[in-house]
């Protein structure tokens, strides 16, 4: 049950570290990505493509670079991930009495 949780914070890290990438070294591309991130060319790839999906990149002859919409979704990302560490830490079972089999 959490597993598929974990996996999709990790996705979500390496989209978040290329997203970081683009923001911090545009235009870049693929293979300076994956020479930098240690990732496989495939998942820099597919995270290029999740991103531009969500707008949040656009490729260009030179490689990824942001769009308008890149520095809206960084200011609020903070909050959100705030928001989402409230509810896990809201999904705790603390202090509860010793289960009985």
């Amino acid at each position: 049950m959490i597993d598929r949780l974990e996996k999709e914070v990790d996705m979500l890290e390496r989209h978040l570290q290329v997203l970081r990438m683009v923001i911090e070294n545009e235009p870049i591309g693929i293979v300076k990505m994956s020479n930098e991130t240690g990732y496989p060319h495939h998942k820099v790839r597919y995270s290029l493509r999740v991103l531009e999906e969500e707008n949040l990149i656009e490729p260009s002859s030179q490689g990824a670079i942001t769009t308008e919409q890149t520095s809206e979704f960084v200011g609020d990302l903070d909050e959100k991930i705030d928001h989402i560490i409230e509810k896990l830490d809201d999904m705790k079972i603390e202090d509860v009495a010793e289960i009985e089999n």
